[in-house]
């Protein structure tokens, strides 16, 4: 049986449209059996089957997974929890990990989550088995660090993509990797494929640190907690595992495209706008 808690999600489905089980059962194409066997968790329910329950319930207008995170996040409220979400390819297999990922990530290796449902959401909104992890984090006796849209954060992505290998022991980019080494998670925004190619202007001389700063500003997607030390993991727990269906998974790559083209507008005019401000990168490293 899979751990997306789909008896709950029946019953809620059910009592939000005002109808019975059978009638719920007729609108998927199942029968009644086939959804009190569901209830009663006595088999398993296959891909198939999930995306024909969570499609008709986002057809119909319900939003399960926002009303799973504002009940989460209001019970949270004032106790110093920190909610996140983290966008899977997959699912979880096992205890959450920070040697799973790729090394060449923002931060290198390390378990990423987002503060925002809808952008975690996105980012793995074109994988056919993808899903999304509502977690809670206790940053109790961890030692953190937070970048932002800036100089040293530009340079730091930078350096973990393997694109400054020539000025890796420059004293600027040691500085920075001092920053993050003995910190069991690091805060800082979230970079998407445009903000690297913004970033690799910078890199390849093309632009300055000020015009790849507010271009970045432009597209910027919010903040990531990036988990370093086991220790870390050890304080995040997942709440609840929400499935995405195929149809709010469309729903989520059609509002990114829409966020890009906003986005790129203005790349275009915050490079014009400033346009000689600021440093080339071999100044900075010289």
């Amino acid at each position: 049986m899979s751990d997306y808690k789909v008896s709950d999600d029946i019953v809620v489905i059910c009592e939000l449209l005002g109808i019975t089980e059978a009638e719920f059962a007729s609108q998927i194409g199942v029968s009644q059996d086939t959804v009190t066997r569901w209830k009663n968790e006595r088999n398993g329910i296959s891909h198939d089957n999930l995306n024909k329950i969570y499609n008709y319930a986002f057809a119909e207008g319900i939003r399960l997974n926002k009303i799973k995170e504002q009940f989460i996040m209001e019970e949270c409220k004032g106790n110093n929890r920190i909610i996140l979400f983290h966008g899977a390819k997959s699912i979880i297999e096992g205890n959450i990990s920070v040697d799973k990922s790729r090394g060449t990530n923002d931060f290198g290796n390390g378990f990423y989550c987002g503060e925002s449902l809808e952008q975690s959401a996105m980012f793995v909104s074109g994988f056919n088995e993808s899903s999304l992890y509502i977690c809670e984090f206790d940053n109790t006796d961890l030692f953190g660090a937070q970048f932002y849209v800036d100089r040293k954060w530009m340079l730091t992505i930078a350096y973990f993509r393997g694109q400054l290998t020539q000025y890796e022991e420059h004293p600027e980019i040691q500085k920075l990797i001092k920053k993050i080494e003995d910190k069991d998670y690091i805060i800082a925004p979230i970079a998407d494929n445009r903000m690297f190619e913004i970033i690799d202007s910078f890199i390849d001389g093309e632009i300055t640190d000020v015009q790849c700063q507010h271009c970045l500003s432009a597209t910027n997607l919010g903040n990531q907690y990036v988990f370093k030390t086991q220790r870390a993991v050890e304080q995040l727990s997942i709440m609840r595992h929400c499935y995405l269906c195929e149809k709010e998974k469309k729903y989520y790559l059609s509002s990114r495209q829409e966020e890009s083209k906003i986005g790129n507008d203005k790349v275009k005019i915050a490079r014009k706008q400033y346009r000689g401000q600021g440093e080339y990168i071999e100044e900075i490293l010289k």
